[in-house]
This record gives C-alpha cells, structure tokens and sequence, in this order.
C-alpha cells in the first residue's frame, strides 16, 4: 500500500494501516522529522489510548495503556549497539501479543521479527508525506 498525504489526513493513513496489517508489530523506517512519532500517536489514539507522550528517544521505550491492552513505543535512534536491545528484553516484547512500533529499526535488524509490517516514509518537497506499507498479510 502507498499513501502520499498531508498531516490533516494523518487520521485516516492510521486507520488505512490498522485495516491494512496483519501484525501488531510495525517497523518505522524513515528520516529524523519526517513524521513518525506522529503517525504513532495517531494510530495508538485509534486504538484507544487517552494519555500520550512524546517520542521515547531518552528512555528506548514508552508504554501506553489502552482500553484492554498494552502498547509499546520504541525508539533505537539512541542506541549504540544491539545489546542494549537485548538488555531491555526486546525479545520477550515481541510475544507478547501487544502492538508493539519501532522506530529506527535498522539499529537492530537481526533482532526483528520476521512477522512485522514496514512502514517507510518520506517527505516530499511540497511538505506531504508518501507512506509505503508492506504488511505481512
């Protein structure tokens, strides 16, 4: 799936990928200020989050409480090396069965999991954004 929008359509790119994936697990991929925070906290918004923080880039990672359920916010911008992954449990995140966003996910490639949807975005020169989605479903 390919999106190119704006941020007052970013409400409805969330819930395009909500239908689109397959996965609770999603990797974002993309370059500083392009926007991924903030397509994060529109699709935890959707799925019922009511208290939201910012991106977690000094503490790895933010959870969120839903209505039933816990999601969970990484940021490996920070990181220097993959055992700082693993010293949070990253792995044990994974099965959890919560949704679970990662973004700068390249920090720790042989940690991802096989069965999670890529989102890559973009910042095109008029300010809009194109989003690709490749889900596993």
């Amino acid at each position: 799936m390919e999106i190119t929008y704006t941020q007052n359509e970013i409400s409805e790119v969330a819930e395009h990928i909500l239908t689109a994936s397959a996965s609770n697990i999603f990797l974002l991929y993309g370059e500083m200020g392009v926007g991924k925070t903030t397509l994060i906290k529109e699709i935890v918004k959707q799925l019922g989050v009511l208290e939201l923080s910012g991106s977690p880039s000094f503490s790895i990672v933010n959870e969120y409480e839903a209505k039933d359920s816990v999601i969970y916010h990484f940021d490996f911008y920070r990181i220097s090396k993959i055992e700082e992954a693993y010293d949070i449990g990253l792995e044990d995140y994974f099965f959890s069965g919560n949704y679970i966003f990662i973004e700068w996910p390249e920090k720790i490639n042989e940690l991802l999991p096989e069965n999670a949807n890529s989102i890559y975005i973009m910042k095109n020169s008029n300010g809009s954004r194109t989003l690709k989605l490749t889900s596993v479903k």
